[in-house]
């Protein structure tokens, strides 16, 4: 199958600006996030490749997909400087040829942003090895009146504003739907609560194929 690509630019723009200013409590996530993987790692939307330079060199070798073709670039740029093998293919999971299983895939702020999360999950879960992990990063849905917000907002402006990003999935349901077993995860605030934004709580995870 050819690989799919994404041509956005205003959205290409817009991350590339978050990605330089991301958070030192982001940048820590991300390391949390990407602790003790082994082996080869598929990573899905890799964005400007900001989750690079955390890879532990227990890693052998990472497939990161970036189907949007402003930031492909950007990302194989990052992978020049990451202490680890990374190989960027401008492709999505769904699209891409799959030459032997993974140990380990990786999703960051992605699952928000695609049209069917279960979908991009159930493939992920396809190409790994019996036993392989999913580590996962991502916005998901508050409660209260945040929640309401937030529903008001994936409905309206949000997501053609930040790259087809939804705020309010219930992401680690879809993670065991794909058939996953979630082996711990917390949630994580992003931001004070002041701050008028849809974006707010965060999960980490790690979740795991039965072998």
């Amino acid at each position: 199958m050819a690989a799919q690509k994404l041509d956005n630019p205003f959205f290409a723009r817009v991350w590339t600006f978050m990605s330089n200013h991301e958070t030192s409590l982001l940048r820590e996530m991300r390391r949390e996030t990407l602790a003790g993987l082994t082996g080869r790692v598929l990573e899905v939307g890799a964005g400007t490749g900001t989750n690079f330079e955390f890879y532990p060199d227990t890693v052998d070798e990472v497939v990161a997909l970036e189907p949007e073709v402003n930031l492909t670039a950007k990302a194989r740029a990052a992978a020049d400087h990451a202490p680890v093998s990374v190989t960027v293919l401008p492709a999505t999971v769904e699209s891409m040829p799959i030459s032997q299983p993974f140990d380990a895939a990786v999703c960051s702020l992605v699952l928000c942003s695609v049209d069917e999360p279960e979908a991009v999950l159930r493939k992920v879960h396809s190409v790994l090895k019996p036993g392989g992990e999913l580590r996962y990063l991502e916005h998901v849905a508050s409660a209260g009146i945040r929640g309401k917000l937030q529903q008001v907002a994936d409905a309206t402006v949000w997501p053609r504003l930040v790259g087809n990003c939804h705020t309010h999935r219930d992401t680690e349901t879809a993670v065991t739907a794909a058939g996953f077993a979630i082996d711990r995860s917390r949630r994580q605030a992003q931001f004070p609560a002041w701050v008028p934004t849809p974006v707010m709580e965060v999960v980490l995870g790690r979740a795991v194929k039965p072998a």
